[in-house]
């Protein structure tokens, strides 16, 4: 079994399957686009362990708490990581995360938590949003290096 992937099942983690945008929704794009050594990967925002959009949903800090908002980092990082794996074939295959652009600590915690600090470091923008697809709490993009 692959290396992050016995990580995951230690910390009881599972990956969700694709994504089940609400009826009548089409995403008209790649969740992971690789080109070359690189996964550009687009927005993510938490999903259930069946494939739906995860609950609460809301603003942080107005419709939900703090944590919250952190536990839905998390879920947005273990859809990435499906993503990942679906685009991939296995997540050893990361060599390094480049770049997150994304809204709330409990990703990058759990990407550091699995990957280390080698390949796990990456540069990150936080920001504020007003509103986020589907009134999601939480929204990730990044781009990782494939060794």
């Amino acid at each position: 079994m692959a290396r992050i992937e016995e990580k995951l099942r230690a910390l009881g983690l599972a990956l969700p399957p694709p994504l089940k945008p609400p009826s009548g929704v089409v995403l008209p794009f790649q969740f992971v686009r690789v080109v070359g050594r690189r996964a550009l990967i687009a927005g993510h925002g938490p999903q259930d362990p069946d494939g739906s959009v995860a609950q609460p949903r809301g603003k942080v800090g107005r419709d939900i708490t703090v944590e919250q908002g952190y536990h839905a980092a998390r879920l947005t990082a273990l859809a990435i990581l499906g993503s990942l794996q679906r685009a991939l074939g296995d997540l050893d295959r990361i060599g390094a995360w480049t770049r997150v652009f994304g809204m709330v600590n409990g990703f990058s915690d759990l990407i550091l938590e699995l990957f280390g600090p080698e390949i796990g470091a990456h540069s990150r923008s936080a920001v504020g949003m007003a509103e986020l697809p589907f009134d999601i709490p939480v929204e990730i993009e990044g781009e990782v290096e494939l060794s």
